[in-house]
């Protein structure tokens, strides 16, 4: 295999503000893996919160070089099990690195990546849009750009998140999803989890700091909606210890380390009885046509990373009204603009 790192910095549509930070542009790591003339394509978008920038992770990267190069690719599992253990510390680089592999390996058998897993493209969950947080009137005119979605997803994590909530409810009838960005407190996440109830509000995403766990089990028992866990659930040993805290999880592939990863922890989900999301981290197209190889094992999705964008750096999948479509290209369907 021959190894290209590329640079970009992705503009967003709005400014996109969570309970922690704003961002106008989001900067993200292409690694693009070519073997007999075929490409494949892997993301991994920079984080403050967790520590991983542009640098970090393409010095990762390129301590693998000679493993790459030396490489044929066969089997992306087995690839990312000969890599960790010079990647273990950088996720994020051995994510967009497996997502690149899986992507080559779909492109070099001409299937999708998801039928070579032996899944159907059937009973997909939609995704949601995601209204950063803003003033009401903002927030609400962001959502009707995206008028006639299925679902869309709240960050909350401020001192009127009930009165927001209430403003959108106003516009629409579609189901939603609020996420505090390790906000609020057991308190209060019990105290609003009642009227967000009647708000037709369909479950909690990551209330509270990730550290508190005993407060979590409070959380679980008196919340009268589900909470999912992000921040507490990053890496594979992260699962069992969501068990009578969270009734699921929400894995990210750069958290985990990528789709090799995500799908030994959606097994584990299943065993345990957690519900299974996977969200995005304002991904291009090519982060985002990863996630969608792992729909038909998701209960809920968030991928709408591309859909913030003022513009992309891709083609791939698509998504109307939060339904996506497969592209016609084998492995991830990925292709640079």
């Amino acid at each position: 295999m021959q190894l290209k790192i590329h640079e970009f910095d992705l503009p967003l549509a709005h400014t996109f503000t969570i309970s922690r930070e704003s961002i106008t542009v989001q900067k993200t790591l292409i690694v693009e893996l070519e073997e007999d003339g075929y490409r494949g394509y892997g993301e991994a978008t920079t984080n403050n919160y967790y520590g991983f920038t542009f640098e970090n992770m393409a010095a990762a990267i390129e301590r693998v070089r000679g493993d790459l190069e030396s490489h044929t690719l066969e089997d992306p599992v087995a690839l990312w099990q000969q890599l960790h253990p010079k990647l273990k510390d950088n996720p994020f680089a051995q994510c967009a690195l497996d997502q690149a592999a899986h992507d080559l390996w779909g492109k070099k058998l001409g299937q999708p990546v998801y039928r070579l897993w032996g899944l159907e493209a059937k009973n997909l969950p939609p995704t949601d849009y995601t209204i950063g947080i803003d003033e009401i009137d903002v927030m609400v005119a962001k959502m009707q750009e995206f008028p006639d979605w299925p679902i869309y997803k709240i960050k909350l994590g401020t001192a009127h998140d009930l009165d927001i909530v209430r403003a959108l409810r106003k516009h629409t009838t579609a189901i939603f999803r609020v996420d505090a960005n390790c906000g609020w407190s057991a308190e209060e996440t019990i105290r609003n989890s009642h009227e967000l109830k009647q708000l037709n509000v369909e479950f909690i995403e990551q209330p509270l700091p990730a550290d508190q766990n005993d407060a979590m089990e409070q959380v679980y028992r008196d919340s009268a909606l589900p909470v999912i866990a992000d921040e507490s659930c990053i890496v594979e040993s992260d699962v069992d210890r969501c068990v009578n805290r969270f009734h699921g999880i929400n894995i990210k592939l750069v958290k985990c380390g990528g789709l090799t990863p995500a799908r030994r922890m959606i097994t584990r989900a299943r065993e345990l009885g957690l519900q299974v999301m996977v969200g995005c981290m304002t991904e291009s197209t090519v982060g985002i046509s990863a996630i969608a190889q792992l729909l038909p094992l998701l209960d809920y999705v968030d991928m709408d990373g591309a859909l913030l964008l003022a513009k992309d750096i891709a083609t791939g999948i698509t998504i109307e009204r939060g339904n996506c479509k497969y592209s016609s290209e084998p492995g991830c369907g990925v292709k640079l603009i």
